[in-house]
């Protein structure tokens, strides 16, 4: 059989969905038989759109609780938001809709636009609430991983601008406080192929990327650090307060409490070449330490390049929310044309991406010793947040549960 040429390479992968590491259905995974239901009203907003539906008995805009979307690429999808919080594991959107409460879904245009852009729709959602509401409830308004962050911006920028937001509970579902997790090997791959297709590198390198990861690289050889778009968006968050004031805050993790991790072995390799186009191609789990390899990387040309890390934790198998980065990647290269060369073997599918202690805003992510805490034992003070809840597995980032939701439910004002 002949190899591929490159400008087939090129248009085999141009031609399929993009590899996009963002928590939601697999590839393989069976479509729900329900559709979303027809929302109430739909709201055109600068940089986004909100679907709402009414709770139970209301004609109109009650009691209003606004769910911000999370990081992905391109525009919010309704149909994704109701397979999240609709058709997964728990009923969410019915749950409150039962409860009298009206279900504001708020999506982005790009949701890896910056966290800054998104928060200035969020803050346009939240007076376009206000002026539709009939009578005087408080408005809750939060949301899963990225939305917890574009919400807690808006707020507080909204009280910085003199600007009352009618909020009595903000809520974050998984949102990285203290900042989220991409191996560094599968960044560097990202990077790595970015003449073959651009799409992988491009959302590592989004505004949103490099203000949620804790390390983010931007070329495939780069040193892992702080972005400076993370660095000014943490300055802004600290312009503003860092929190919001008047609300009450409240989170809860898909991660546990205990400081037990995944069971992810720091060194591991987790995903490996087998296609003739990336034969050689190796990524490994982060491992502490200096000089630690975390990938080899090969594709298309006979040059094998390595990737060095120094200093960095045993983050992968930390406690928290997980994300199938590597499955993602896997399942993706799997599902073209083996003529392509770029089938790959899986060990590992999933790495910590949203660590306990970031979720509930408790610890720093720089040593295993913060990343393994056992948040049990620690003070009721020692979170911004005034209280939150912990899963009692470690299972997928955003995952919606009974065991968080029921929880979430009963503190609605």
């Amino acid at each position: 059989m002949s190899e591929p040429s490159h400008e087939q390479i090129v248009s085999g992968l141009r031609d399929k969905p993009a590899i996009a590491l963002a928590p939601g259905p697999r590839l393989d995974a069976e479509r729900p038989g329900s559709l979303p239901l027809p929302p109430s009203t739909v709201w055109d907003l600068p940089g986004g759109t909100a679907w709402v539906y009414y709770g139970e008995g209301n004609t109109g805009l009650v009691r209003p609780v606004v769910f911000a979307d999370g990081f992905n690429t391109g525009p919010s999808e309704l149909e994704f938001s109701w397979e999240i919080m609709e058709f997964g594991d728990y009923a969410l959107i019915s749950q409150l809709r039962r409860r009298g409460y009206d279900v504001v879904l708020l999506g982005f245009h790009e949701r890896s636009a910056s966290i800054l852009d998104n928060s200035r729709t969020t803050q346009a959602a939240i007076v376009r609430a206000i002026a539709e509401q009939l009578g005087d409830a408080p408005l809750t308004v939060g949301g899963i991983s990225m939305g917890g962050l574009v919400t807690r911006h808006a707020l507080a920028r909204m009280e910085t601008e003199g600007i009352d937001h009618r909020t009595a509970l903000y809520f974050s579902y998984d949102s990285p406080h203290r900042g989220a997790w991409i191996p560094v090997g599968l960044q560097a791959f990202a990077h790595y192929i970015k003449d073959l297709d651009s799409r992988f590198s491009d959302q590592i390198n989004s505004p949103a990327a490099r203000q949620l990861l804790w390390r983010h690289i931007a070329k495939w050889d780069d040193t892992p650090d702080q972005s400076d778009e993370r660095a000014a968006f943490l300055a802004e968050m600290a312009a503003v307060g860092e929190w919001p004031r008047r609300p009450r805050l409240i989170g809860v993790a898909n991660g546990v409490d205990n400081g037990i991790g995944t069971g992810v072995r720091a060194g591991e390799l987790a995903l490996e070449g087998r296609g003739l186009s990336i034969v050689g191609t190796k990524l490994y789990a982060q491992a502490p330490g200096r000089d630690e390899l975390a990938a080899h990387l090969r594709v298309v040309t006979l040059k094998t390049n390595e990737v060095r890390t120094n200093g960095l934790p045993s983050i992968d198998g930390a406690p928290g929310g997980s994300l199938e980065g590597f499955g993602i990647l896997a399942d993706t290269f799997n599902a073209l044309n083996p003529f392509l060369g770029f089938k790959a073997d899986v060990r590992i599918r999933s790495h910590c991406f949203v660590p306990s202690v970031s979720a509930v805003d408790v610890a720093d992510l720089d040593t295993d010793e913060e990343l393994y805490t056992d948040i049990s034992s620690l003070p009721a003070d020692a979170s911004a947040l005034d209280d939150f809840r912990l899963a009692s597995q470690n299972e997928g980032h955003g995952l919606v549960t009974e065991e968080l939701c029921t929880w979430l439910l009963d503190r609605l004002p």
